[in-house]
């Protein structure tokens, strides 16, 4: 048994170990996703355009890279369970804030505490089920981003409903930072107090092989956050539908990555795992463009679909094959990719901003599909040197 192993045998990964993590990502995908439908609101609210929005999204996206290095260094101090309490709750908190914000400036202040929150905690709870799955000793990361999409969908799903009942904004937003509350506390006893060992680095720098799975983790991770950000504004403003169904593609997104990610593991022992990254790029790619080419309400849903199904086992696999690499030790190079990742789905959407501002939102959907085809072209080569 080697050191790291010996430091790990004090930790346990039991069935109620399995669910607290699976219920952190929850709580991540149910709290941004609260965010999303209030963009139009907001946009509304505050009279801005596209490049202001774009500004805003940066705010946040800026605070999540600056402080999920710190996170490494604060998992390390305070473990995992004490940093998943904490953050967790200040993310409905900050939300509910931002919910009733009336002048920009505060919400800048405030989207900048809300990026470095779900910042901290997106490498909380990657570390949390990474160790999770280690002394589990089974594959169980693609069930894991399962509950990723599961909270998404929920989300979208309570929101909309809430909105139809006619709530605003600041009451949806508490009703759903009391949820988060309610399931914090009952998963939070079985976050592991998982810290790294003490010659280990908390802020890993990516280099070799690893930046090539970053580069995928960032173009996947960016999709769902351009939906996420932009697919509200996009179905209200060149779709025409109305404010109360601007999280319908994110919902019909949400499903159908959940429902591949609920049989990712499996799927991935018969497809393999150069297939799923592969075509899964292929067939995200064809979703974005058919977004923009279908104007029909009932087969706009296929679009989608496809982002979603294509997209969504990319990321539990790359996690799975850093096992294959030799450039960086495994620890450090999830702490990587994921820091690559997140920035693809916080960063990313701001910068789309200014793309959708100057050239229209019709082109930003067309630049995420080329993306994709280069994800698979990428994809195949990092499978040709690893093999």
């Amino acid at each position: 048994m080697d050191t790291k192993d010996k430091y790990l045998s004090q930790y346990k990964a039991g069935k109620k170990e399995q669910y607290a993590a699976r219920c952190a990502f929850f709580l991540a995908g149910f709290t941004i996703t609260t965010w999303a439908p209030m963009i139009p609101v907001i946009k509304e609210r505050l009279q801005i355009d596209d490049n202001i929005l774009g500004l805003l999204l940066l705010c946040i996206g800026v605070s999540a890279f600056v402080f999920m290095p710190i996170a490494g260094i604060l998992n390390q101090k305070l473990g995992c369970k004490k940093m998943l309490q904490i953050n967790i709750i200040l993310f409905a908190l900050i939300l509910i804030i931002i919910s009733s914000l009336n002048n920009i400036w505060s919400l800048v202040i405030f989207l900048l505490l809300f990026g470095s929150v779900m910042g901290t905690i997106d490498v909380t709870m990657n570390i949390n089920s990474v160790i999770v799955e280690k002394l589990s000793k089974k594959r169980i990361m693609s069930s894991m981003h399962a509950f990723w999409s599961v909270g998404c969908f929920c989300s979208a799903g309570l929101f909309s409903i809430l909105a139809k009942q006619g709530l605003d904004i600041t009451m949806i937003s508490i009703i759903h930072g009391i949820i988060i509350f309610i399931f914090c506390l009952i998963a939070s006893p079985y976050f592991l107090t998982y810290k790294g060992a003490n010659n280990e680095k908390p802020i890993a720098i990516p280099h070799g092989i690893v930046i090539l799975f970053g580069i995928l983790a960032c173009i996947s991770f960016l999709a769902e956050g351009a939906i996420m950000d932009w697919s509200g504004i996009f179905l209200t403003e060149t779709k025409n539908l109305e404010l109360s169904l601007a999280g319908i593609g994110y919902a019909i997104f949400s499903v159908a990555m959940l429902i591949i990610r609920f049989i990712g593991d499996r799927a991935v022992q018969y497809i393999g795992e150069e297939q799923i990254c592969v075509f899964g790029a292929l067939i995200s790619g064809l979703g974005f463009l058919l977004v923009v080419l279908i104007d029909n309400f009932y087969l706009m849903p296929i679009g989608f679909i496809c982002i979603g199904l294509g997209s969504a086992n990319i990321v539990p696999v790359l996690y799975s094959l850093l096992k294959n690499q030799n450039d960086m030790p495994i620890n450090a190079a999830v702490t990587a990719i994921t820091c690559m990742g997140y920035t693809g789905v916080i960063l990313g959407p701001a910068l789309l901003g200014f793309i959708a501002h100057g050239i229209g939102i019709k082109f930003v959907f067309y630049l995420l599909c080329i993306f994709f085809i280069i994800e698979a072209l990428l994809s195949k080569y990092i499978f040709k040197r690893l093999n």
